[in-house]
């Protein structure tokens, strides 16, 4: 059985972190090894399919309901194990259903720290990098409200 590219795949820092949409069959998850992927945070509120077909690639679950944002203990939980698995060499993959609203809040708050960005900053940035990200507005004023929080400042200008 070969690896096959999961759905809306793309690399947001080259070999730290990548996101995309639910992985389906375990061609996903080999790719995902194939790839540098050493851990998948998945923030759907059920397991992705086949998850436990490739034991190399540990899962970490952050229940998030669809169209809400992370909760700030999530995001920073998140930035953490990124961080922690970067430091190993290891990559970091995010999913929530298509990868655009849930994985987009989690991007532009790994943008804003990684890159010292604004929350507006960050959002536009992860809007460019990943077309669709981002889908609420309470998803926008997470990221705002976590730059915020880690001194990182906000413009007011309108995303």
């Amino acid at each position: 059985m070969g690896a096959c590219e999961p759905p809306n795949f793309s690399w947001v820092s080259e070999g730290r972190l990548a996101a995309l949409g639910m992985p389906r069959e375990p061609g996903h998850y080999r790719f995902l090894l194939a790839q540098g992927v050493r851990h998948l945070v998945s923030l759907t509120e059920r397991p992705p399919p086949h998850h436990g077909c490739c034991p190399a690639l540990q899962l970490h679950r952050f229940r998030v309901p669809d169209f809400t944002p992370p909760a700030p203990q999530q995001i920073r939980s998140f930035l953490q194990l990124v961080e922690e698995a970067n430091a190993r060499g290891e990559a970091v993959a995010v999913h929530c259903m298509l990868g655009h609203g849930r994985t987009g809040t989690m991007l532009a708050c790994y943008l804003a720290r990684a890159q010292g960005l604004s929350g507006g900053d960050a959002i536009r940035a992860v809007r460019r990098l990943r077309p669709g990200s981002i889908e609420t507005r309470e998803q926008e004023q997470a990221v705002i409200h976590f730059c915020q929080q880690a001194g990182a400042g906000e413009d007011s200008k309108e995303l």
